[in-house]
This record gives structure tokens, sequence and C-alpha cells, in this order.
């Protein structure tokens, strides 16, 4: 008996699977018919008005169809982006996502061949020394982030060159050996520059993790050197691993209080970027006056905050009081990334303490929903120390 797939089902379940995956909801039968709904509706008003159908699920629109003809969609929104809602470029495009079957829970046997671009022994420092900070690399194995090194290459780059135009598809995740690069997002016709990454960081991954396309364009403003991971390798090997943790942290993320405003996608994002650091007792964790580079929240453990005060006298100027302490699902470190100042206060770990860490770039990305709840600790803390020293002005003027 041959069996006819009808004319159309494949285009419909591909967009079905695509917005399953790019939204992640806990109730698949839901949203299904959710979904479905929208779509009959967006039918019955093209039948109507005679007009091209776009479906808008939760405040975003959706391309039910594409033929490569017809132009862009103006004022998109994507909540999905890693930055601003994009302005996607459709012209030509047909998503990718179901023609790449990968499924990162799977434990089956690794039969892909490895890509591996040869280096000189120099080359390989170099990688190794821009590497050693990229928190999607902390939880590999040793053999894993063997073969992650082994798949990098290196791109150099000139000044305006882009290295990666918002709307395409994700091919490769970047990390910074040196230079300065824009991120460009365009919104409503217009581009500003959002941000910079100043010669360490990474980028590109979260078009490789979601299966969407560039949120933001990347410019780079000097020369400049990159190294980057091919999509397949970064799947392969980051994407798996990062599956097994999120099993670890999903539960952890949605008890923290701060996060609990986020949208579950939101906090998915956060459990991809994040690492987790182990620290033993009496370790300082951050030092006051220090350039702010991550945020901390506790997974376990105590952690102990300590302040020289500029208000005390000369005698007892270079004693650190405590302050403060926090446990678990409570954070610290974002007094200085909000403030753009320098560590207010020193941190160290009573007992043994496990944090999870968030870099700055993924901080200011992945947290502007909860800056207003940030924000307003500000005030707390300025009443702590008034209370204590008499003056707020080591949160004014901090450093050693």
């Amino acid at each position: 008996m041959s069996i006819e797939i009808p004319p159309g089902l494949t285009e419909l379940l591909q967009g079905y699977t695509v917005e399953v995956l790019r939204h992640r909801p806990s109730d698949l039968l839901g949203f299904a018919a959710e979904y479905f709904a929208r779509l009959r509706d967006a039918r019955d008003q093209e039948a109507a008005g005679g007009g091209r159908r776009v479906v808008s699920f939760d405040g975003e629109p959706m391309q039910t169809e594409s033929n490569g003809e017809e132009e862009p969609d103006r004022g998109d929104e994507d909540s999905d982006s890693d930055f601003e809602p994009p302005v996607v470029n459709r012209y030509n495009r047909r998503v990718s996502v179901c023609a790449e079957a990968f499924n990162p829970d799977e434990e089956e046997e690794d039969t892909e061949q490895r890509v591996v671009h040869p280096k000189t022994d120099e080359q390989r420092c170099r990688l190794q020394e821009a590497c050693k900070d990229i928190l999607l690399f902390k939880n590999l194995d040793q053999e894993q982030l063997s073969q992650v090194l082994d798949a990098m290459f290196e791109r150099k780059v000139k000044p305006q060159e882009h290295v990666i135009d918002q709307g395409d598809d994700g091919d490769n995740f970047y990390v910074i050996e040196r230079g300065l690069y824009d991120i460009v997002v365009a919104k409503d016709n217009q581009s500003r520059c959002v941000g910079r990454y100043d010669n360490h960081g990474s980028f590109g991954e979260l078009a490789l993790m979601y299966n969407t396309p560039r949120a933001a364009t990347i410019v780079a403003t000097t020369e400049g050197a990159l190294w980057g991971l091919d999509r397949v390798t970064f799947r392969r090997i980051i994407l798996k691993n990062n599956a097994k943790k999120r099993k670890t942290y999903e539960l952890f993320i949605e008890s923290v209080p701060l996060l609990k405003s986020l949208e579950a996608s939101e906090r998915m994002k956060i459990v991809d970027v994040i690492g987790e650091k182990v620290y033993q007792d009496g370790e300082r964790i951050i030092s006051q006056g220090d350039k702010a580079d991550c945020f901390y929240i506790v997974e376990s453990g105590e952690v102990k905050i300590l302040i020289k005060s500029k208000t005390m006298t000369s005698k007892e100027a270079n004693q650190e009081v405590e302050i403060a302490r926090c446990h678990r699902g409570q954070y610290f470190g974002e007094l200085a990334l909000v403030t753009n100042k320098p560590r207010a206060a020193s941190a160290y770990a009573v007992g043994e303490v496990k944090c999870l860490v968030m870099d700055v770039q993924a901080f200011e990305r992945l947290l502007g929903p909860c800056m207003d709840i940030m924000k307003r600790n500000i005030t707390h803390y300025e009443e702590q120390l008034v209370a204590m020293f008499g003056s707020s002005m080591d949160l004014l003027d901090p450093g050693n």
C-alpha cells in the first residue's frame, strides 16, 4: 500500500516544529492548538482580504509561506533575539532547522567525521589563551575541549568588515582573540550600535543553539583576529554538553527570585551561557576595586561580602568589614555591571561554594528585563552603608 503525503503537510509541520524549538513550550498540546487556530484564522483573513499570510504568535509574526518572492516583513519582533528584535531578511530564505536532524538528548554513538584544522604551536597557544575564559567551554572535559580546539580555524578581519549579518543563518561560533567589534541591530529600518566587544569575548552561539537567524550584525572597527567553530562541531559537542547541563540547572534557575520575571525561553538561554565555578573556604571570588567581568549566583554554600570603607579612620582603613552574606539562590557582583564602575566590595567563600557564573556580555544581553530590580537594590545597598559607616561614598566612588 502506497501512502501519499498531502500537499503542504511537510511545510505545515516544519513551521510548527520551528515555533516549538523557538518557544520551547511546556504544554505542547496547548501550544499546538493555539498555533493551528491562529494559522486557520490567518488563512480565513487572507481569503477575505487577499493578503499574504502572517501569523502573530505571542506578539511575534511568523511567516507561514516562503517562496523567495515576497518582500521582507517590517517591524518583526523576535523574543529569542540576542539583543533587540531584528528585522529578518527573508529573501530566498527557507528555515533549515527541520533539515538538520539533531537531538542533543540522545546518547547515540558519535560517528561523524571530526573536523581538524592543523595549527602551529604558536597558533595553538594563541587559541588556548583566547578560549581560556569562554564559559561555553568551561564544562567540557579534556577530550571534548581538545576536539573543539582542533576544529577551530583562524580568521583575520579588517576594519568595517562584517563578521556576521543580522538575518543570516548561523554558520559559525566565534571567539575573539583581538580587535574591537560593534554590535549593530536594525529595527524599523534604522540601525544602531547596542554594544561592543573589546579584545575578548565570543558571539554567535544562540543562532546555532536555537536555529534562529542572526539577531545582530557584528562589525570589526579595527584589524583583528577571530577563531571560528563550525556549526556541526558546535552542535555535536557544545550543544550535547549543554543539554546535560540544562537538565542539571533549569530547575535551580527557576527557583532564583531575580529570574522569576523572565519568560521560560529567556531562562533557558541563561542556562545555555552560564558556567559553574567551585571555590574553597576563604578563597576570594571578587576583589574590591577590580574591573567587573562576571555576575554570580550562589548554587550551594555561603559567600560573605566585605568592604574597605573610605569613611574609616586611617588605622582602620585597611581592615575589611563584613556587610552581607549570600546563600543559595542569591546573587552578587551585579552592582559593578549595572553602574559600570569598579567592584565596590570583595566576596569570599565560606566553606566550599559553588557559583553559577555569567560573563558581562551575556549579562547585558540576557538580563535586561531584570535590570530594574537590580537598580532598585542599589538604594538598599546605599541605606545599608549609611547605617554602618554614615556615608554611601563607597558606592558612589568604589575602589581600593
